[in-house]
């Protein structure tokens, strides 16, 4: 990770901004970049420094939705004393943040021999993308059967249960090419949940997500660090911000009235793509 160009922190920082919150998975959309970019997917300080950067989409989630952050807490506290007060709405929701929370905490600390080396692979991203498409289209249906029934739910109705369900659903996103918030998006829409509500739940339990990750990442691979380059670093830290800042707000307007179709093609197609890339021997996997 010496070699780390400015360019390549650049490019990194673009990419991770851009698809961290979009369904299309960052992760795999990173580990593709990577091997364009010459660097070695499965070497633990690309996996790091990819983890860390992470920090600026998360930055970018907070304070865009820091009065919402303040909102919910300022519930959660009050709540826990005080039995009147565990009727705000807030209070149900920051619960299945926190529950929500906990399974990918939980999976991703067991499994990190897996997910930074056996999972690390191109043709893990290629199958994973075509198939939690097939995820996302059935939520989309099922959804559609929700909303012609007039039972769509809107965020002064997420319970912890939802919580619960769409947590364990995003465990499914440490696979590189699932897609974090195409998991927990997916998921809501699932339990009824209208678009907006489902995915603003998707950037609330993003945030100690990828906290955790990143901050993980930073102690697990400290030794490591000097060789990304401070000035690297702080350019692909600053340009994911900036980048997934713009990303959220077009989401959100996206989602409002459109479905997750149109990410759908296009992961299938990215997928097959790939797919062929690697089959003729164009690409290697790792």
């Amino acid at each position: 990770m010496s070699d780390l160009s400015y360019l390549d922190a650049i490019i990194l920082g673009i990419v991770e901004g851009l698809t961290e919150y979009l369904p299309v998975s960052s992760t795999g959309h990173l580990t593709i970049t990577e091997k364009l970019l010459g660097l070695q997917v499965d070497d633990p300080a690309v996996t790091a420094y990819t983890a860390i950067i992470q920090l600026g989409a998360i930055l970018a989630t907070l304070i865009y939705f820091l009065k919402d952050i303040v909102r919910f807490a300022g519930a959660w506290f009050r709540g826990l004393g005080n039995a009147e007060a565990r009727q705000d709405p807030d209070y149900g929701l920051a619960w299945a943040v926190i529950i929500g929370s906990i399974p990918l905490g939980i999976v991703g600390y067991l499994a990190k021999d897996l997910i930074t080396g056996g999972l690390r692979s191109l043709w893990v991203v290629a199958i994973a993308l075509v198939l939690w498409s097939v995820v996302m289209v059935v939520a989309e249906r099922m959804h559609t059967r929700f909303d012609r029934r007039g039972v769509v739910r809107g965020e002064g109705t997420v319970t912890p249960l939802d919580g619960l369900v769409i947590g364990l659903l995003q465990c499914f996103s440490l696979i590189p090419g699932v897609s974090r918030s195409g998991a927990t998006i997916s998921a809501g829409l699932a339990r009824g949940l209208d678009r907006v509500t489902a995915t603003r739940l998707s950037f609330f339990l993003a945030i100690p997500a990828l906290t955790a990750a990143g901050l993980f990442e930073a102690v697990q691979e400290r030794h490591q660090l000097a060789a990304f380059g401070a000035g690297q670093m702080l350019v692909g830290l600053v340009i994911a911000f900036v980048v997934a800042y713009a990303s959220i707000a077009w989401l959100l307007r996206f989602v409002a009235s459109n479905s997750l179709l149109a990410f759908v093609w296009y992961r299938v197609l990215l997928g097959v793509v790939l797919a062929v890339v690697l089959g003729v021997g164009w690409m290697t996997a790792t």
